[in-house]
């Protein structure tokens, strides 16, 4: 089975969440906040990677919108980790940037199975 661009987008920025969290809690000494955006940031892509094999079109769109809420929640992980200066402007905007367009991805695909067009 093909891997989807969403499939791709979700894994490599699972990769960059890791890389973040070693980068806090090594550099930063920060082990809170880098706990919890490292958890939901690497759950969007095991929640899109868990919709491949969903049992049927409820399951599907179930684990896309995991998927999505998880989304938003790393969005404000990274907000916090931004605001209180832990992370540098650049590397906020980059990563959040990814993460709203995971989410952009995520919000057309569940508005796609729920209008019935998948």
């Amino acid at each position: 089975m093909r891997e989807t661009t969403l499939q791709k987008k979700s894994k490599a920025f699972a990769v960059r969440i890791i890389k973040m969290y070693q980068y806090l809690c090594d550099e930063r000494h920060e082990f809170v906040l880098s706990k919890q955006v490292l958890r939901s940031g690497t759950s969007i892509g095991a929640n899109v990677r868990e919709a491949k094999r969903a049992q049927s079109r409820p399951d599907f769109y179930a684990k896309l919108f995991i998927a999505l809420k998880e989304a938003e929640e790393t969005e404000y992980w990274l907000e916090l980790l931004a605001e209180t200066e832990f992370v540098s402007q650049n590397m906020y905007e980059s990563i959040y940037a990814d993460c709203e367009e995971i989410i952009k991805l995520l919000v057309s695909s569940t508005k796609t199975i729920k209008e019935g067009k998948r």
